[in-house]
């Protein structure tokens, strides 16, 4: 380790998950080898920007993608692999002057599971003048991201209106999934109504989000759009797991009495579920929290962390999904009693790793747990420090099958960058 905090920071490691795995796990293929486990920085490829998502193939490869911020009116959308645990040189997949850039919101890179150099990136681009009348975009290339063929919009209402909030996965069929957040029924008369806004977290009118899918393939054409939800909460992250057995996707619901607590819905061969609450938590409350799920899948297993301040009190929850019941089970609580939400999640056979953001006196900090589905709340340990601005964006947490990676945003009030690190263990 190189300095000082990074030993205290492995010795915490150590001791918090040798304690945490007193069961018998011998026999579990993924066991972390605390032997051998280190903490690794990685140079960022980051500029001045932010927004950062990170994506793992069907190959192993590891991809970051974020938002530059070229200058005062431009913006691109980037993206590195990591090569023998180094950042490649960034790609541009794309650049504007009308794109929609939000703390919360965030573009994405997927690539697709039957040839690695199919890939297909995200971004939200402005339609009209009104501030929440914006696109999802999707351009895609066939060269490994050399270059980019020209953006379709994945949504085919045509109605100048919020479309974000997406979440993309590759599909076995050779086709990308996607599901998002639509706002082409919070229109009143062709004039724009605000959603509960991003920022200020205000309540809007008109008529209610809604939740919707479809698949394309990589030639831009697509499949099987469908409304999932009716009304929905307006500016929260959808999330979404795609298995050979099923598809799920959780989002936060909205109640006509304001109770915004997480749901779900699944497809199987007989179709797509009605709604469905992970856990009914209660929480009513006026506006978008602006917090969202985070699924994670693991051979026939799926796990849930979701944030709540029901009766005003913050927490974030782990649930595992049970197959047998299709539907999740009673929640784990993990954080450190002040939560800011903004979750992650990682499943392994035994257990999932966890990761939100906790406030910590006027600051915040990156909180990582491991949680297993027969233990009560586990003992925590903290990443790094962050802050509890929206500048501090969305942490993100992916795995491969000998690394967990982290990237997080890093501002200090006059600029932003992108900070990652990886965990490397043998199984």
């Amino acid at each position: 380790m190189k300095n000082s905090a990074s030993l205290f920071f492995l010795t915490l490691t150590v001791i918090l998950l040798y304690f945490g795995c007193q069961q018998d796990l011998s026999n579990s293929k993924s066991s972390i080898n605390l032997d051998n486990f280190t903490l690794s920085e990685l140079k960022s490829p980051v500029g001045s920007g932010g927004e950062p998502n990170l994506f793992v193939s069907e190959q192993g490869r590891i991809y970051l993608s974020w938002v530059e911020y070229v200058n005062d009116t431009t913006d691109a959308l980037m993206f590195s692999e990591i090569k023998n645990d180094t950042w490649a040189a960034p790609k541009e997949v794309a650049r504007g002057s009308d794109w929609f850039v939000n703390w919360a919101d965030f573009p994405s890179l997927v690539v697709y599971k039957n040839n690695d150099q199919h890939m297909a990136a995200h971004w939200l681009q402005k339609r009209a003048a009104g501030t929440y009348d914006y696109d999802v975009h999707i351009a895609q290339s066939k060269d490994g991201g050399k270059s980019w063929n020209e953006s379709f919009i994945i949504h085919t209402d045509s109605v100048s209106a919020e479309h974000g909030f997406v979440t993309m996965l590759p599909q076995d069929d050779g086709k990308i999934f996607a599901t998002w957040l639509d706002g082409r029924f919070t229109q009143v008369d062709g004039e724009e109504t605000a959603p509960d806004s991003h920022d200020d977290h205000g309540h809007g009118g008109g008529g209610a989000m809604t939740l919707r899918t479809a698949t394309f393939d990589i030639d831009g054409k697509i499949y099987a759009e469908k409304e999932l939800d009716h009304r929905i909460c307006d500016c929260c992250q959808t999330t979404a797991i795609v298995t050979p057995k099923k598809t799920l996707v959780a989002y936060r619901d909205r109640s006509v009495d304001e109770i915004r607590d997480i749901s779900f819905v699944q497809k199987t061969n007989e179709g797509w579920s009605s709604p469905s609450l992970v856990h009914p938590d209660n929480w009513k409350i006026a506006g978008c929290p602006v917090n969202g799920p985070a699924l994670a899948n693991h051979n026939n297993d799926i796990a849930i962390a979701w944030f709540t301040a029901a009766d005003e009190k913050p927490t974030v929850n782990v649930s595992f999904y049970n197959n047998e019941i299709t539907s999740f089970e009673k929640p784990i609580r993990v954080d450190d009693a002040n939560p800011l939400g903004r979750v992650g999640i990682e499943l392994f056979d035994d257990f999932a790793m966890v990761s939100w953001l906790e406030q910590v006196g006027e600051n915040a900090e990156i909180k990582l747990a491991q949680v297993f589905s027969n233990k009560e709340k586990p003992k925590t340990i903290t990443l790094s420090k962050s802050s509890t601005s929206r500048r501090s964006g969305f942490p993100q947490i992916e795995k491969t099958a000998d690394k967990l990676i982290f990237a997080w945003t890093v501002s200090d009030g006059k600029k932003s960058t992108v900070h990652t690190t990886f965990w490397k263990f043998n199984q």
